[in-house]
């Protein structure tokens, strides 16, 4: 029995087995006793047929293989042979492919799998293959990645090596320190050594930043952070570095990873250094320099300015006068700048600087001094010309021919000083919060009383405009007196667009007005005056009226209409109608016809309420201020009024019995629209069950037309958005949420219905919401339409009801004399 053959391992079928070779895998018992009769003639020929033969392309030398051809395969297999040459695989192997090493991700090509480098998937003799699982346990520790979890955290270790110097006899060897930085987040290391003034060696980055292998014959694994501790010695490319301390974070670090960190160690100083340190000690400069540190105060000051302002009086030259300047110190290196405030249409010319910045003498000007004469350092001429007509220049440290000035610092500069600039007397009139805040921290400064300097401002000339001379608008006209180039007047656009009219909103004030006048014709006409609050415009409107001989229609036409009793050519503006000129019981006169406004709308009572700063006859608390004033010296009075025009007890009277009582009270100090105010105020609130009913009746009909009916899918969203489960959802949401399912409601009439179902908080129950809508389950019997005509001139008048039923008068009479019993 034979084990089966390594594949890729063929015989010679033309060799006998008395040459050595083997059979192929087809020769049987048969073909063995005819190869044994051949002649030793047929074998000579097929020896040389074989050995004329060319060499095949893939086999190396000049002819094939006259026996078993071992492939390097064989090596890589760990296969065993017996002595006759036949190979064989060692017992249960079945995987004898090479592994796919390279692939395509993406049409790209790239290397997909590294653990399996070896033939039939085995690792290579001496590979090292990574762990499947996690030494540590899962659940401890940061679940992030390493480069985000140890971004920015390095372990830093102080350490030296010595250096071999061959080639001098005066040192052997050298102590050179350095840092060690072990980067957590990928595990790099980076070695710098610090630079030394005149080492003569190139210092800085010793090792540049990356994974450094183990030495041998570890050199296929990495340097991690169980391989650092202090006290000992690692070998970074063949060169031992001896680590000997760390700082406090290693240190924490590495307890923290359970290691037990060495107690920290002593560096040996370089010999060559302290000789040289030696040397340098015994040199003495012959020519020692002074040294000039001004880097200290540039790096302590830069950008710390004081600021001084000044007057410098020239009123004693010829056309001078008193100009403003402002003083700059700067505490960097001690220099001054001076700027000039030039008023504006002074006549002189705009300078960027009345003095460049440079250091100001005390005494200037002194005088023009010679090349050379003002210098840092002085020298002396020791030995003059007795030696050669050469002398011998040393420094001079005391400075015997040095020209000595004087320059402003800033403790000469306060408040008060009258400083030299170049031949003019400045005065230091005040200065910047700063500047007191520096004078008094480090001089201990506290008075900082300013010197007035500045000239008084000019009278103001007041514009004097020409009359109007009646031609276009009187904004028009002005306009072409404030400039050249005249401008149209510019509107209010922020207020159109505040103001605009919007969905429900329309922003128009009307009000129901008569004639006043005598005339039987006139005085029984109604007109509806509007007050447009986006361009404060105005329009009046008659309604028609069966058999009243009037036409009726547009009566004036929609503009800003003048107040009455002002000049028509006049230098100053007219003043026109005001929302707040419109109220219930006014007269007003549009170009000549006098109306007396009779009562208002709805929304104009609503607007003029909320909006209660600017309209007084609608403020509630002015109202009651002015009442209390009144009525306080006959409180008693007043509530035996009361009583008595309530025989029943019912607490509640009909608005024109409030109307009576309050005009005998106050005498006719309140006009009709306070009355309406405090009748508004204290009314009787009806239920608005019709208007819920009517608004229901609307959207159903909407509804209903276009057949929309998956209000269970809006119940469930809304149940879904409802994290809370309470059945509430923000009336803001409900509204988006209809938006979404495209409900065919029309804004206005969406945002009614949701105003009605919405509590205090804008919150709405919305499957009571959706449950009202729901025209299949809760149908709404509709309305019958008005039959409004389009056009406003064949509008029938109807007087408008009155704003206020009922009204409760207690309350009113406890707002303004105390809690009683009233009854």
């Amino acid at each position: 029995m034979s084990l089966p053959l390594l594949p890729g391992y063929s015989f010679n079928k033309n060799v006998s087995k008395a040459g050595g070779g083997r059979r192929g895998p087809q020769a049987g018992p048969g073909r063995a006793g005819q190869a044994a009769e051949r002649s030793r003639e047929e074998r000579g020929r097929s020896w040389k047929a074989v050995r004329s033969r060319p060499a095949h392309p893939r086999r190396r030398g000049p002819r094939a293989s006259c026996s078993c051809c071992v492939t390097p395969a064989r090596e890589q297999f760990g296969a065993w042979g017996d002595r006759t040459g036949r190979t064989y695989c060692p017992l249960g192997k079945e995987k004898f492919h090479k592994s796919q090493h390279w692939g395509f991700c993406n049409h790209v090509g790239m290397l997909v799998n590294e653990d399996k480098p070896g033939i039939g998937g085995e690792p290579l003799f001496g590979r090292y293959l990574k762990p499947k699982y996690s030494v540590f346990p899962r659940g401890l520790g940061s679940d992030a990645p390493s480069w985000v979890a140890f971004d920015k955290q390095v372990l830093s270790f102080d350490a030296y090596f010595e250096d071999e110097v061959p080639e001098k006899n005066q040192e052997l060897y050298r102590i050179r320190h350095c840092k060690i930085y072990f980067y957590l987040e990928d595990d790099t290391i980076q070695v710098v050594e610090p630079q030394l003034k005149n080492s003569g060696m190139p210092q800085g980055t010793f090792i540049r930043r990356h994974r450094i292998p183990l030495p041998p014959p570890n050199e296929d694994q990495f340097y991690t952070i169980h391989d650092f501790n202090i006290n000992i010695d690692i070998v970074l490319y063949s060169r031992v570095f001896k680590i000997y301390n760390c700082d406090q974070f290693t240190k924490n670090f590495l307890r923290k990873m359970g290691v037990v960190v060495n107690p920290p160690g002593c560096c040996p100083a370089d010999p060559y250094m302290k000789e040289r340190k030696k040397t340098l000690d015994r040199m003495n400069p012959f020519r020692p320099y002074e040294r000039f540190d001004t880097l200290r105060q540039f790096l302590e000051h830069d950008g710390h300015v004081l600021r001084f302002y000044c007057l410098w009086d020239d009123s004693e030259s010829m056309f001078g006068d008193p100009r403003e300047l402002v003083l700059h110190y700067f505490l960097s290196d001690d220099t001054i700048e001076v700027k000039e405030v030039i008023p504006a249409n002074s006549g002189r010319d705009a300078i960027p600087l009345f003095l460049n910045r440079r250091k100001l003498p005390k005494f200037a000007p002194t005088g023009i001094y010679h090349p050379g004469q003002i210098t840092d350092r002085t020298i002396l001429n020791v030995f003059g010309e007795l030696v050669g007509n050469r002398g011998r220049c040393l420094l001079d440290n005391c400075k015997i021919g040095a020209l000595k000035q004087e320059f402003y610092k800033a403790e000469d500069l306060k408040i008060g000083t009258i400083i030299n600039i170049w031949g003019r007397k400045v005065l230091l009139c005040d200065c910047d919060e700063f500047t007191k805040q520096y004078y008094k921290t480090k001089y201990g400064v506290v008075d900082f009383t300013p010197i007035p300097y500045k000239n008084p401002p000019p009278p103001k000339v007041e514009k004097t405009f020409p009359p109007y001379h009646g031609y276009g608008s009187e904004e028009d006209s002005l306009c072409s007196c404030l400039g050249l180039m005249p401008k149209p007047p510019q509107k209010d656009f922020k207020k159109f667009m505040e103001k605009d009219s919007f969905g429900l909103v329309s922003h128009v004030l009307r009000f129901l007005a008569k004639l006043d006048t005598e005339d039987c014709v006139d005085k029984d006409r109604r007109f509806i005056i509007s007050y447009y609050l986006s361009d404060d415009t105005l329009s009046v409107y008659e309604p028609r009226m069966r058999n009243s001989g009037v036409l009726g229609g547009k009566f004036l036409e929609r503009g800003r209409i003048k107040k009455p009793g002002q000049l028509l050519f006049k230098s100053e503006p007219s003043e026109f109608y005001k929302a707040q000129d419109l109220f219930v019981g006014a007269h007003v006169c549009f170009n000549g016809h006098v109306f007396i406004l009779l009562n208002g709308d709805e929304y104009a009572f609503t607007y003029m309420e909320q909006h209660a700063d600017e309209f007084p006859m609608s403020n509630i608390e002015i109202i009651l201020k002015k009442l209390k004033a009144i009525g306080s010296p006959s409180a008693r009075e007043i509530k035996l009024v009361f009583a008595s025009t309530d025989p029943k007890h019912t607490k509640v009277l009909d608005y024109e019995t409030f109307r009576d009582v309050m005009m005998n009270i106050t005498n006719g100090k309140l006009t009709e629209h306070e009355i309406m105010t405090i009748g508004r105020y204290y009314s009787v609130r009806e239920d608005s069950d019709a208007d819920l009913t009517f608004l229901l009746a609307l959207a159903q009909e909407q509804l209903k037309k276009y057949t929309f009916e998956v209000f269970d899918k809006m119940i469930a969203m809304c149940i879904y958005k409802d994290q809370a489960k309470i059945g509430l959802l923000p009336s803001s949401a409900v509204r988006t949420l209809c938006k979404s399912f495209r409900m065919p409601v029309s804004d206005d009439l969406l945002r009614a219905l949701l105003s009605k179902f919405g509590d205090s908080q804008e919150q709405i129950d919305y499957r009571k919401f959706f449950c009202a809508v729901n025209w299949r389950v809760n149908q709404v019997p509709p309305f019958q339409a008005l039959t409004c005509p389009n056009n406003e001139d064949v509008w029938n008048y109807v007087a408008p009801p009155l704003p206020v039923k009922c009204v409760r008068y207690l309350p009113l009479l406890a707002d303004l004399f105390g809690l009683e019993d009233q009854s």
